[in-house]
């Protein structure tokens, strides 16, 4: 019986041997793509000024557009000599940002890369680990469907709403005498009640009446609803405290004990907007598949929202918890809360 010939790879036997790279603690990070996904994750990483993560250029389809030089980020390769400069500028990982992969995406090239220990990870995974939220507008619905999130396990779940039950109980009675005097300051402030009801959209997109401390003037919105604004002059004056503290939200334990909250969660929105919003922004209904919350990821993570630009960009953020809930989320997302509260953070 005769010998069997070794079976060697082209492109892999053509690659350049490994060179010793200079010791460094960052990883090294090409960029594969030039469209908005990747313009979104290179800002990610300069802007959080990551010390474990070094950008060192991208890699376009053009060999025209190419540079040879690494001032600020710019085109240092092209598709096909993708390993060639993996190898060059000594790259860790490889940042996958190709908007239409089924006609472009260099896959021989990748695997040759991942497989001499290159880690090549999703554009739309290195953005939401980053930065915390979604990376919506490029996205298709695939990512999400083969995607590891989105769990809902039943003992999760049960225990989420069990220790929310109780805290919301236990919080009404500890903060019934603050609710008193609270009350009592609106009503010498300004005519009108104590408590301001509103409706918002919830679970399943079902509407449900919030419940509020009132902090504006009973005749705020009498030209009709829109976004709160700075200095907004339908604000009262006990209602701009109540604002700057958050606790014109307490009264919504009363939500969360009937069932139609959660302690934590996206921030439900009323029906106006979110008929408005659900038309701009892609997989704005998501945030609907869980109970809303008196406090969520958004409200930690960014400033108050008083525009469509600023909910597009909550979105990301709720959308990142819907996919990653946990328990141990939701205490971050509460020790968080705290933290805003006490600073009083974004406050409007």
């Amino acid at each position: 019986m005769g010998k069997v010939a070794p079976v060697i790879i082209p492109s892999l036997r053509e690659m350049p041997g490994p060179k010793r790279r200079p010791y460094s603690l960052k990883r090294r990070v090409v960029i594969l793509g030039c469209g908005q996904l990747a313009s979104e994750v290179y800002h990610i990483l300069v802007t959080k000024r990551r010390m474990t993560m070094e950008v060192v250029g991208f890699i376009d389809r053009e060999p025209s557009q190419v540079s040879s030089h690494l001032g600020s980020p710019q085109i240092i390769g092209t598709y096909a000599n993708l390993c060639e400069v993996v190898e060059q500028f000594h790259v860790d990982t490889i940042a996958v940002c190709v908007e239409d992969r089924r006609s472009v995406l260099p896959v021989q090239a990748l695997l040759d890369c991942k497989t001499i220990g290159i880690e090549v990870v999703d554009g739309h995974q290195m953005y939401e680990e980053e930065s915390g939220r979604l990376s919506i507008d490029q996205l298709r619905p695939s990512a999400l469907i083969f995607s590891a999130g989105f769990q809902r396990r039943v003992l999760t779940m049960g225990v989420k709403r069990v220790v929310e039950v109780l805290l919301s109980a236990i919080g009404m009675v500890l903060l019934l005498p603050l609710c008193i005097l609270i009350g009592l300051l609106i009503k010498m402030d300004s005519p009108g009640p104590v408590f301001y009801r509103q409706m918002r959209v919830g679970l399943r997109g079902q509407p449900y009446m919030i419940w509020k401390f009132r902090s504006m003037y009973s005749d705020a919105e009498k030209s009709g609803p829109r976004w709160a604004e700075k200095q907004d002059p339908r604000i009262s004056r006990v209602g701009r405290i109540l604002r700057k503290l958050r606790i014109d939200e307490l009264p919504q334990l009363y939500n969360v004990l009937r069932g139609e909250m959660s302690l934590v969660g996206p921030r439900p929105e009323r029906p106006v907007f979110v008929d408005e919003l659900r038309k701009k922004i892609p997989y704005y209904d998501i945030r609907h598949t869980v109970r809303p919350g008196v406090t969520g990821w958004a409200q930690t993570q960014f400033r108050y929202g008083s525009t469509a630009e600023d909910a597009h960009t909550k979105l990301q953020y709720d959308l990142y918890y819907v996919k990653n809930m946990t328990l141990v989320l939701d205490f971050r997302i509460l020790t968080e809360t705290a933290r805003v509260v006490l600073l009083g953070e974004g406050a409007r």
